[in-house]
């Protein structure tokens, strides 16, 4: 039997199973098993080396998309300057590394953009400094956003957004989460925020954030949805894009690199706001994994 999976710690929320095997079902691929498999830094050396070939695709998470760089026999050069490989695919006898996050972001604010009848963007701020930071400003450029702002408790160490923006040819203004007036004069005047920050951390500031009708949010949260910041944006007439959006687009870039063949988004879509609608039924709640 042919498989592909995502690896990741902790990993048993994960909802790629569930859109991967929605976008199989409808291209009529059978005989594939999409599986969770729990690894981190530690365990990912041997699994690497174990693969076979019934192997066909790896949805990477954290804390592996760093970690998996040097197992690969070769990196796309857009993961290479992200410094973060999402997505894994054998081709021609050897181990190739893809990041799919970056067409992820830009997608959703695409699709954010183009419903709301508005303009894309043209400076942003991103709230965060490590791997899906790094994603989101390989994004802003494929948006024609050179040059953004980021605000972050720190901006050292490695998966660093600062080395990322030196790989990219990107600029960014550098501010520190403890100077919160200037995180928020930044946000004030950005077309466009994007929040990498986890479940909860950007609830202070989105209590003192100024919105005006039009500006952008893409919070990668999705599980729970309505997130302080998304609250902000919708009260002030401002322009959600979904955090469901991104997780659809890059699993789709995943798809069609694993199979060959693109899958429909909105059957993906269909899928996991399906599951997403149990889960809350389940457990009022959900993992935005």
């Amino acid at each position: 039997m042919m498989w592909a999976g995502v690896i990741g710690s902790p990993i048993e929320h994960s909802l790629s199973p569930v859109i991967h095997r929605a976008a199989w079902e409808d291209l009529g691929i059978e005989g594939w098993e999409y599986r969770r498999i729990e690894q981190d830094e530690t365990s990912l050396p041997e699994f690497i080396a174990g693969l076979d070939e019934s192997f066909r695709g790896l949805s990477v998470t954290m804390p592996c998309k760093q970690a998996i760089i040097p197992l690969l026999d070769a990196i796309d050069p857009l993961a290479t300057g992200v410094g973060a490989v999402n997505t894994v695919v054998p081709s021609s006898g050897v181990l190739a590394g893809f990041n799919t996050d970056v067409t992820g972001i830009a997608s959703a604010i695409r699709r954010a953009c183009s419903q709301a009848g508005r303009v894309l963007p043209t400076n942003a701020v991103v709230l965060g400094a490590r791997a899906t930071a790094s994603s989101a400003l390989a994004a802003l450029g494929e948006l024609g956003i050179v040059t953004s702002t980021v605000a972050a408790r720190r901006f050292g160490g490695p998966g660093s957004v600062v080395a990322a923006s030196s790989r990219l040819g990107v600029t960014i203004d550098q501010v520190l989460w403890s100077d919160r007036d200037a995180v928020l004069r930044a946000v004030s005047g950005a077309d466009l925020v994007i929040s990498t920050l986890p479940a909860g951390v950007a609830d202070p500031l989105a209590e003192r954030m100024s919105v005006r009708e039009g500006q952008i949010l893409l919070d990668v949260v999705y599980s729970p949805r309505e997130t302080a910041l998304r609250s902000v944006f919708e009260r002030n007439g401002g322009i959600v894009a979904e955090g469901t959006d991104m997780l659809i687009f890059q699993a789709a870039a995943q798809v069609q690199l694993m199979t060959g063949r693109a899958p429909k988004t909105e059957v993906m879509r269909g899928a996991l706001e399906a599951e997403l609608a149990r889960r809350a039924r389940v457990s009022g709640g959900g993992d935005a994994l």
